[in-house]
């Protein structure tokens, strides 16, 4: 089964998406950046669905980032759900490197179809 890391501050939302994906895929949580980060790298998940804006040093973009910088984790799939759905932040996440980028609220049986669809490539 694959490894999704969901990155989120809000619980109910993680609550929500992880109760989506479990039926198809292992869920990992974490609550803000740094977390998120640290699960990458020892966990090694196939994809990340990220929150931009989190409370921390870290906001999703500069996970975004360091993820796809890393060589060892450049080929982890990263999926963007925020609240942030202006035209520059869409494109500076695709700039550095998001697979997908989703707009609260959102339709979590549309992510998990984006999901399944971005492991399958």
């Amino acid at each position: 089964m694959k490894t999704v890391l969901l990155v989120d501050d809000h619980p109910d939302i993680r609550r929500l998406v992880r109760i989506t994906l479990g039926k198809s895929f292992e869920v990992i949580e974490a609550e803000d950046g740094a977390t998120a980060l640290d699960l990458v790298r020892s966990r090694k998940p196939q994809l990340v669905v990220l929150d931009v804006m989190m409370p921390g040093a870290m906001d999703g973009f500069q996970v975004l980032e360091a993820i796809k910088s890393d060589p060892e984790l450049g080929g982890t799939r990263v999926v963007m759900v925020t609240a942030r759905g202006q035209a520059q932040d869409y494109d500076y996440g695709t700039k550095l490197g998001a697979d997908a980028y989703f707009i609260k609220p959102f339709s979590p049986l549309q992510l998990v179809a984006a999901i399944k669809e971005i492991l399958a490539r």
